[in-house]
């Protein structure tokens, strides 16, 4: 299975989102061939301020159901049904009975909806260079592990911070994840730092595939302020290699996941088997 990770540099203007990323499966589809394209962290929605956010909110409509939804869902699902691919939506923000939700949905090549996950760890921090996130103000944590299947291959969701917090991708693991998506927006201060070596690492001690996609580049918070994220969307393999990977600015990288490589790796080290509780 060929897979394509999506770079993006979303700002708080939802409709030239949904034109950037349009344009950018649109051009990896075409040239890449995949069988499952990803989009970063809230692709739909980058920066401003609540208002902004509250109102490019979407309310999603019942998992299952034929009903509309917003613009970002149906231009995920109308992309998976024209283009004959997976879609894994990357995440979009969900308005809620009384928060908001970071929210992945993904959705088959007939545009049926396979799966729907809720960011589980909230980004509550300081950073390094002193800029204060607080995740939990606008959005609730979402409380379910979600796996779905994709041509034979079970994939894992998880989101952007949730890759600091091991426990949730052996669960992962546990329930017979393969590919792991982290789409992200990873912030420039730990990105340069912690990116790479959290993927490997999760990577490595799990023996699934990542697939990352992420956003680059400059946004504005909404009293003006610039925020930067790191990028460097890339696939890294269960032993812990970078097998694609986008740099700087917008674009795409496409890598084919090896079901061999990764038997070959789990039987010569069954770690699920020789994993103790402590």
């Amino acid at each position: 299975m060929k897979v394509t990770v999506v770079q993006m540099n979303p700002s708080a203007d939802k409709a030239e989102n949904i034109a950037q990323a349009r344009r950018l499966i649109e051009q990896a589809v075409d040239q890449d061939k995949p069988d499952i394209v990803s989009l970063p962290e809230v692709w739909d929605s980058l920066g401003g301020d609540r208002s902004t956010r509250m109102a490019n909110a979407e309310h999603l409509p019942p998992k299952g159901s034929n009903e509309p939804g917003g613009p970002a869902y149906e231009f995920l699902r109308e992309t998976a049904r024209a283009a004959k691919v997976h879609v894994h939506g990357g995440s979009i923000i969900e308005q809620g009975p009384e928060k908001l939700f970071n929210t992945t949905v993904v959705f088959n090549p007939d545009g049926t909806e396979l799966a729907r996950y809720r960011k589980m760890h909230l980004f509550d921090i300081v950073g390094p260079d002193g800029t204060g996130y607080r995740e939990s103000n606008a959005y609730g944590a979402g409380d379910e592990v979600v796996t779905y299947e994709a041509n034979g291959i079970k994939v894992g969701c998880a989101i952007c911070y949730d890759v600091r917090f091991p426990d949730l991708f052996w669960e992962l693991r546990k329930q017979g994840a393969e590919l792991i998506f982290l789409p992200s927006a990873f912030t420039l201060a730990t990105g340069k730092d912690h990116w790479e070596p959290l993927l490997k690492g999760r990577a490595i001690e799990t023996q699934c595939w990542f697939a990352a996609p992420a956003t680059w580049g400059k946004h504005l918070e909404g009293k003006g302020e610039a925020r930067f994220t790191y990028g460097h969307a890339m696939v890294v393999n269960p032993w812990g290699n970078v097998v694609a990977q986008v740099s700087d600015g917008i674009g795409w990288a496409t890598a084919r996941i090896d079901q061999t490589v990764t038997a070959r790796i789990r039987r010569d080290m069954p770690v699920l088997e020789h994993r103790k509780s402590v």
